[in-house]
């Protein structure tokens, strides 16, 4: 769990503050940061992918790829002394939070230590809440859940914890699971996520989970919700399936997946897109957005070499050339 200390940008305060009244709102300059961030994460999960074909299964760059809107869409604008827990994103989160590059890389490395089970991360999410309720200071707490198993009796606890003491608190997750309950008999049907999230008083708002823009109007209206003390809302990131599970690992289990239907749920793509008919892109605008991020990336993995010896071997593989 990782608490933001980068100092926000007024913009982003005012923005985040303003609520329902302002979040219609966007500037171009948040738009083309909201671009230029998720184009570097996409370059952050390629080098962590290259992790995990040399032979490192732990590192966290688990299929986010193709996910960069929910992480940035969310993430982007939050302020001091907000956090995030229970990542599937891991890494991506902590770049976009604005942590060192350095930092990041050892977390691609998947060896980073002190790390929790989801349900572990969520108690101290919910106990972080319920502080920052209780101190009456406007934080947040924002637990990414991922793409979720079917089995998530440690979510009803927190959804249920959430939902008594109305905490600040956004749960969001990418194409939400059937949720079965302890309770439950196997034979039951699974309930939908939205559903049990309701029935402890917690609003669900499903949202494109490829439309960036689209994630960033209801976070933003979702934080300012939670910040004035009315409780927590879950976010559900609707996504088409851009990479499969198998495409995260070693090339030889790789599952192709049609041209097609890749550019059709590729948030990037679609950021792109949306610039272009507001007159916002073009080759330079791309170009500028990832100029000089590979040769600091680079650098960063560089600087690991003083990481224990596993680490380092894993941080220094040489990159792959694209196929």
């Amino acid at each position: 769990m990782t608490t933001r200390t980068r100092k926000p940008s007024p913009d982003a305060n005012a923005a985040q503050l303003a609520g329902h009244d302002g979040f219609s709102l966007i500037s171009n300059e948040k738009l083309l940061q909201i671009y230029a961030t998720m184009v570097k994460c996409r370059q952050l999960e390629k080098r962590a992918r290259v992790l995990l074909e040399a032979g490192n299964r732990t590192a966290d760059g688990k299929a986010s790829t193709g996910h960069e809107a929910a992480a940035v869409g969310v993430a982007i604008d939050l302020l001091a002394g907000d956090t995030i827990a229970a990542s599937s994103l891991g890494f991506l989160l902590n770049f976009i939070q604005g942590a060192p590059l350095k930092r990041v890389v050892r977390r691609m490395s998947g060896r980073t230590a002190g790390a929790r089970t989801i349900g572990a991360q969520l108690k101290a999410a919910a106990s972080t809440a319920l502080a920052n309720k209780t101190k009456k200071n406007g934080k947040v707490v924002v637990a990414f859940l991922g793409d979720l198993p079917a089995s998530l009796n440690f979510l009803e606890e927190a959804f249920n914890f959430a939902g008594v003491h109305q905490l600040p608190i956004l749960f969001v997750c990418r194409n939400g699971a059937e949720f079965r309950s302890r309770s439950r008999k196997k034979t039951d049907m699974p309930e939908d996520l939205a559903l049990k999230a309701q029935a402890y008083g917690i609003p669900c708002i499903r949202v494109d989970g490829d439309d960036a823009v689209a994630v960033y109007r209801v976070a933003t209206e979702s934080i300012a919700h939670a910040r004035r003390g009315n409780g927590p809302t879950l976010i559900e990131c609707k996504t088409l399936t851009w990479q499969t599970l198998a495409e995260a690992g070693p090339a030889k289990r790789r599952v192709p997946i049609a041209a097609k239907h890749r550019k059709a749920s590729d948030p990037i793509q679609n950021m792109e897109e949306y610039l272009t008919r507001k007159g916002l892109f073009s080759k330079e605008v791309k170009l500028k957005a990832a100029a000089g991020f590979g040769t600091e990336l680079e650098a960063a993995i560089a600087a690991a070499q003083s990481s224990p010896a596993p680490v380092r071997r894993a941080l220094l593989a040489p990159p792959r050339r694209p196929q």
